[in-house]
């Protein structure tokens, strides 16, 4: 029989007795344990579960209050929300290391979600944008850890991505937003995402059944046939099965797209897709010549889930500070998952050292680092 136990609180009491010499008169008292929040009530423990509940777990810190309470434990929203801002800040080198870590590379996944953000003395919310950046090799036989990176922002002007990627010298995986359209060039190159082909067809497909559409489903699924077989191979090997069998594939489905679209009006949403595809076509097939680049940015889209879900349970942030918490928070929960770490335990691990720990050994606290030393903080299987 499975039965359930709940969690408890427990109380923690440091006590420091003082001591004095008869000879001299001096008094002395051990140092108080240091704390993750300077003065705070919650231990590494406690915060580790409110941030997880809140980012993971989807629950609104209203909501957490109102179960602490059937607890018999009286936490206000408001102090909820302060240990969150207390928790970032204190989290914030580690989530910079793990974002020089993302852009450090060749090729990086990049992605926007919308977050209604609530505006200040009015009752109506605004609309910022949370950015991932996903550095993810796997694919490629590449043994470096995978890690995720979010940024905030107040607006979707193309000056934010322009401003992430200052430093980033690659590939660039997206989707065809007009504000990613700058940073390509010498520096950045651009790699286009087939799921988004795909997805307009597909659409087109379910209302209205048009064997044009099932038919370009069909040659895009081949693609995906040939990328399933040689997922986890090495670069050089993925390159050389693309040029000899998906080329060609390529070449026919690009000479197709212009022979269809001759025969559709301009205005039809088949016509739509198939120009957005061949207005694409130099991004979309970079990855046929590069093994270590994916066929779609499908690596962003999974990392944006837990916002999408989220945003569903707490409706909006209460301020743009509030953003900047939710992708310091975001960041450090998707790289741990990634991972496969149990973002729990590992925040409480790293709540119980940071404050203490040297900023020059802030990578020992990274999670792969911790995965090969620390075995428990794994996932269970």
């Amino acid at each position: 029989m499975l039965e359930y136990v709940p969690g408890r609180f427990k109380v923690i009491r440091h006590v420091r007795p003082k001591l004095s010499c008869s000879a001299c008169q001096k008094i002395v008292q051990p140092q108080a344990p240091s704390r993750p929040i300077e003065r705070g009530l919650a231990g590494p423990g406690l915060l580790a579960h409110v941030l997880v509940s809140k980012y993971a777990d989807h629950l609104p810190l209203y909501r957490q209050s109102q179960i602490f309470a059937r607890e018999g434990i009286d936490l206000d929203r408001s102090t909820l929300a302060d240990w969150v801002g207390g928790a970032s800040a204190l989290l914030e080198p580690l989530v910079n290391t793990i974002g020089r870590y993302v852009l450090g590379t060749y090729k990086i996944h990049g992605d926007d979600t919308p977050v209604p953000v609530l505006c200040p003395g009015r009752r109506t919310t605004k609309e910022g944008r949370l950015w991932t950046y996903v550095r993810d090799d796997r694919p490629a036989g590449s043994e470096d850890p995978p890690a995720v990176f979010f940024r905030y922002s107040p607006d979707r002007k193309g000056e934010r991505p322009r401003m992430h990627l200052a430093n980033f010298t690659g590939v660039l995986q997206a989707d065809a937003y007009a504000g990613f359209d700058r940073l390509y060039g010498e520096k950045i190159k651009e790699a286009a995402c087939w799921a988004h082909v795909r997805r307009k067809f597909y659409d087109i497909h379910v209302s209205l059944a048009s064997p044009i559409a099932l038919e370009a489903l069909e040659r895009i699924g081949r693609l995906y046939q040939m990328e399933e077989e040689i997922r986890g191979r090495s670069a050089d090997e993925r390159q050389a099965v693309r040029q000899a069998r998906a080329g060609p594939e390529l070449e026919s489905l690009h000479e197709w797209l212009h022979k269809t679209a001759t025969t559709l009006s301009k205005k039809s949403e088949l016509a739509k897709a198939i120009r957005y595809a061949l207005s694409n076509w130099v991004a979309l097939t970079r990855y046929r010549d590069d093994g270590r680049l994916e066929a779609d940015n499908n690596a962003a889209e999974r990392a944006l889930r837990a916002v999408a879900l989220g945003r569903k349970n707490w409706l909006f942030a209460g301020s743009d500070d509030g953003g900047e918490r939710a992708a310091a928070i975001y960041t450090l929960i998707g790289t741990a998952k990634l991972n496969e770490l149990d973002p729990q335990g590992y925040l409480r691990h790293v709540l119980e050292r940071i404050a203490d720990h040297p900023i020059n050994k802030i990578d020992e606290l990274l999670p792969w680092n911790l995965a090969a030393r620390i075995p428990e903080l794994r996932l269970a299987a």
